[in-house]
């Protein structure tokens, strides 16, 4: 008898982007795929974190570069892509939010919105993909999504609209590239603590609100969403596509 084995999540020799690398969970994301072996290509818009981001990763003996990269300028990022040889790996984690009520939703807040969550993370899909499947890279892309991809929240339509429309198109996408065995899916996080989420959390109300619905009784860490993006980027998650990973401790629960 030949028991079976577990899939490795070792990433060595595999090249990967992730974008929204500066800080965050993005930045965790980028630690978790080096630590595991990857050269990782860190990419955002605020070159002077994103440059202390990878001195720090290179003094823990880890392989990354920076790339200056805003995903709401399509032209630059096509250009940008175009210059490097293709991923195996993409994690999209740039994202924007501008929450107000829907009735006090300014045009151009709805547009600065979406650029980022939904334009950029289509194009960024797309090129990467394309770039996969002229290279033969069985490759795994991932976006960074939210629980609010999946419900509503206070002062949130803008940005649970753009979030809906990713978990929509990441499923279209699994469906036309799944013969080229390139995989994309969503990790849905929580309300995670981060230098961005602060305004949230100082404002007791909204504490509240958060603690009542997250079922485990605490909020999100970085930490809380590294091991989800290294299984969805390595083999260990190999027959996993067009789908998301709830990290919301019990929030859609309901």
């Amino acid at each position: 008898m030949t028991l079976p084995r577990t899939p490795s999540m070792t990433l060595t020799g595999k090249r990967a982007l992730v974008t929204g690398a500066s800080s965050g969970i993005g930045q965790g994301c980028a630690v978790a795929l080096a630590e595991a072996g990857a050269h990782v290509v860190c990419a955002a818009r605020g070159v002077e974190r994103l440059q202390a981001t990878v001195g720090e990763m290179a003094g823990q003996g880890w392989s990354s570069e920076a790339l200056a990269l805003d995903v709401s300028d399509l032209e630059a990022m096509k250009a940008a892509l175009a210059e490097q040889a293709a991923f195996d790996i993409v994690v999209n984690a740039a994202g924007y939010a501008k929450h107000s009520p829907a009735v006090e939703t300014e045009p151009n807040d709805f547009d600065a919105v979406m650029n980022i969550n939904l334009r950029g993370a289509y194009f960024l899909s797309a090129w990467a993909a394309k770039a996969m499947q002229d290279a033969g890279i069985e490759g795994s892309i991932i976006h960074i999504s939210s629980q609010m991809g999946h419900v509503g929240g206070v002062d949130r339509a803008v940005y649970c609209a753009s979030k809906h429309a990713v978990e929509g198109m990441v499923k279209a996408m699994a469906i036309e590239w799944g013969k080229s065995r390139i995989r994309i899916n969503t990790i849905c996080p929580t309300f995670i603590r981060t230098p961005l989420t602060e305004p949230t959390f100082a404002d007791p109300a909204r504490v509240a609100w958060i603690e009542e619905k997250i079922k485990l009784g605490r909020v999100g860490a970085v930490e809380d969403i590294m091991g989800a993006v290294l299984y969805l980027a390595s083999p260990a998650s190999a027959l996993v596509t067009g789908t998301s990973m709830l990290i919301d401790g019990g929030w859609t629960a309901d």
